[in-house]
């Protein structure tokens, strides 16, 4: 027999979903450390731009989902803790965090701000805002569909695991991390560092190794994923993969 979540896991956060409530709170931030070490200056106007729209976005996205679902982002808090999760995944959501939140930062940092080894118009910096605010809400209503968006893959025994086919999931089968891979992608088009490209590129090559692993492991082991997977072809982007 399955064990259901109690309760009041389902209707309050516990203490781990508050930390990943301030850790989201503080993450806007985070990425501005580096980014601004790195330029050795604080006078960038779009990197003061790009932070206040992450900060709002990220803030705005938890919120939305502490609220319609506070046991998703309680188990999203203890994703360390989480002995089943698969031995591959902890090392690529670590690598993921290092090169997509401090790696990149700091590239674009020293380039716009330290060295100027490139540039990027304000054409740019408007196609980055729409490919931010596209991921966010790409996320979002993949978190709101999905309560097993959970940080670490596994097959959650513990949560009754299913396999969501609505909202994103109708077009892709891991809408997440592209919503994810569209905010790394935007930082340097909106901050207007041609060079912030170049460890975007390793950002995308860990994104793609998770979801083939990912996928895998649900075609293997979660009832139903292998049916889903053959109404929904593409894991990532409609007609290509």
């Amino acid at each position: 027999m399955q064990e259901t979540p109690q309760d009041g896991d389902r209707q309050r956060l516990d203490a781990a979903g508050i930390t990943v409530v301030v850790g989201t709170f503080f993450g806007a931030f985070i990425e501005g450390v580096p980014l601004f070490a790195a330029a050795g200056t604080l006078a960038l106007p779009r990197a003061w731009f790009f932070l206040v729209l992450s900060f709002v976005a990220m803030l705005g996205q938890i919120i939305l989902v502490a609220r319609q679902d506070p046991e998703l982002v309680n188990h999203r808090g203890r994703w360390k803790k989480k002995r089943d999760a698969k031995r591959w995944d902890k090392p690529l959501v670590i690598a993921f965090g290092l090169l997509g939140f401090y790696v990149v930062p700091i590239v674009i940092g020293l380039d716009v701000g330290r060295y100027r080894w490139s540039s990027l118009g304000t054409w740019w910096l408007a196609l980055g805002t729409a490919l931010y605010v596209f991921g966010t809400v790409l996320i979002t209503w993949a978190m709101l569909v999905n309560t097993h968006f959970e940080t670490v893959v596994r097959i959650q025994t513990d949560r009754n695991h299913l396999v969501v086919t609505d909202g994103p999931y109708r077009f892709i089968r891991h809408p997440g991390y592209v919503g994810a891979g569209l905010w790394i992608l935007a930082a340097p088009l909106i901050v207007g560092s041609a060079c912030g490209l170049i460890p975007v590129v390793l950002v995308a090559v860990t994104i793609v190794v998770r979801t083939r692993l990912e996928d895998r492991t649900l075609r293997r082991e979660l009832p139903g994923y292998a049916d889903y997977a053959a109404r929904v072809p593409y894991r990532l982007l409609p007609r290509i993969w």
